[in-house]
C-alpha cells in the first residue's frame, strides 16, 4: 500500500458508496479466497466506474477477472447495447463471478472467457474503447503491444499494480514481475501512440489514452 492508511480511510469515507451487491461480493471474496487483496475494492472500484461512465464505452476488455468486482464496476459505464469481455486463465472463481453477475443488471453484457489472454486477444474481432489490465504482471509489456492496436482512438487503457509495493524504485530488480512492470511503465511514458499518467491509487494505477 503506497498511501498512508489514515489518509486512505479518509478518502474512502468521502468516496461514493459501493452498491450492496458489490459490498456482498467484496465480503465473500475476503471470506473465500486466499488472496482477497487482489480485489479492486470500494475506492478503486468507484474510480473504475467513474472512468467507464465518463467514457461510455461500447466494448470493454478486462484482462484478469478474479471474482468479478472490477467487471461489475466497469460495466456500470457501458452503453445499453455494449459488452465487457473479461478473460482469466483460472476457472476456480467462476461460481462467485456468476453468483453476482446473475444478480446484477449487466449479466447479458458480460462475456467471460477462460484461457490464456495472450492467446485469446489476437483472435478477438472487436476493437475496444476501454481496457483494464490486471493479470500476470510478467506479461504487462506483451499485453501492451497486443492491446494498443485493438483500441479505438481516444480509448482508455487502465493498468493496476504499476507501483508494485514500491519495488519499481529498485535500480536492478531481481524478480520478473518488478522488471516487467518497470518496463511497462517506461513503455507507456515513451510510446507516442498514448498519453499516460500514473496515480498512487492503492498499489498504483496507470491511465493512458490512445491518440
Amino acid at each position: 500500500m503506497i498511501i498512508n492508511e489514515t489518509i486512505l480511510e479518509y478518502i474512502e469515507n468521502l468516496t461514493s458508496p459501493q452498491s450492496p451487491l458489490l459490498a456482498d461480493l467484496e465480503r465473500e471474496t475476503y471470506q473465500k479466497t486466499v488472496l482477497p487483496q487482489m480485489i479492486s475494492g470500494h475506492y478503486q472500484g468507484r474510480l473504475l466506474s467513474l472512468l467507464a461512465r465518463m467514457k461510455q464505452p461500447q466494448n470493454i476488455l478486462e484482462i484478469g477477472t478474479f471474482t468479478g468486482y472490477a467487471t461489475l464496476c466497469l460495466a456500470e459505464g457501458l452503453q445499453p447495447d455494449g459488452q465487457i469481455i473479461t478473460i482469466d486463465k483460472n476457472d476456480e472463481f467462476q461460481a462467485i463471478q456468476n453468483k453476482y453477475f446473475e444478480q446484477s443488471a449487466y449479466r447479458k453484457q458480460i462475456k467471460q472467457i477462460i484461457g490464456n489472454a495472450r492467446e485469446v486477444i489476437p483472435d478477438l474481432p472487436e476493437t475496444f474503447d476501454l481496457v483494464f489490465l490486471d493479470a500476470d504482471k510478467r506479461y504487462y509489456p506483451q499485453y501492451f503491444e497486443m492491446i494498443v492496436p485493438k483500441m479505438n482512438k481516444g480509448g482508455i487503457l487502465i493498468a493496476d499494480n504499476v507501483l508494485w509495493y514500491g519495488k519499481v524504485l529498485e535500480p536492478q530488480p531481481k524478480d520478473a514481475e518488478t522488471k516487467a512492470i518497470k518496463q511497462y511503465n517506461e513503455m507507456l511514458a515513451s510510446d507516442d501512440r498514448v498519453e499516460a499518467v500514473i496515480l498512487p491509487v492503492r498499489d498504483g494505477l496507470s491511465i493512458a489514452t490512445v491518440k
